[in-house]
């Protein structure tokens, strides 16, 4: 099989790491494949912030738990309470991926695809080179709250909102989770 198919198929979200930190080498080809992405225009309206302190990782990982506590959507609501969930899964590195905010309409229409692209990218060239991946969404409760962004001290250039956040790390497991079955009637041909 194709080794780009396989990659692809074989790929999981890890949720269990080892505290070791990934080398330095690891990180910038994971980035590398990250700012390879396409995007829209050849604008490509991303940051990336890499943060490798535990103390700032569990920090996030707390504060968003405690915005997730007033969700509307129940299992949110819960996992926000939950004293033993890790939202970065302690992983010992996580990128915020940031894209360009500014509404002019001169500047890149599409940041969050083009955000999307890059970080599908490094979920799949940090599984090729085995390390473990997860792209965290639930961080928009606090990405959503300007002050509080500002107060973390990440360096985001002027004009970028952060977006998701992606963990990496060596994975805990002995070997990867199966992929669940997926749905076969989610494609229609047009000829």
């Amino acid at each position: 099989m194709n080794q780009i198919i396989e990659t692809i198929k074989s790929r999981r979200s890890i949720r269990r790491y080892l505290p070791e930190q990934i080398k330095d080498e690891e990180l910038n080809l994971i980035l590398e494949a990250a700012i390879y992405a396409p995007s829209g225009h050849n604008d490509q309206p991303w940051h990336f912030t890499v943060i490798q302190n535990k103390e700032l990782i569990d920090y996030i990982s707390q504060r968003t738990k405690e915005l997730m506590v007033n969700a509307s959507t129940d299992w949110i609501a819960k996992m926000g309470s939950s004293e033993k969930y890790h939202l970065l899964h302690n992983a010992p590195t996580v990128i915020i991926v940031s894209g360009v905010s500014n509404p002019n309409p001169e500047l890149p229409y599409s940041p969050i695809a083009d955000c999307s692209a890059a970080i599908q990218n490094m979920l799949l060239a940090a599984h090729s080179i085995g390390i473990a991946s997860c792209w965290i969404g639930l961080t928009s409760f606090l990405f959503e709250r300007e002050e509080e962004v500002k107060r973390l001290n990440l360096n985001i250039p002027e004009g970028y909102t952060p977006l998701f956040a992606v963990t990496l790390g060596y994975s805990s497991l002995s070997k990867n989770p199966t992929a669940l079955e997926r749905k076969s009637s989610v494609i229609n041909y047009i000829k």
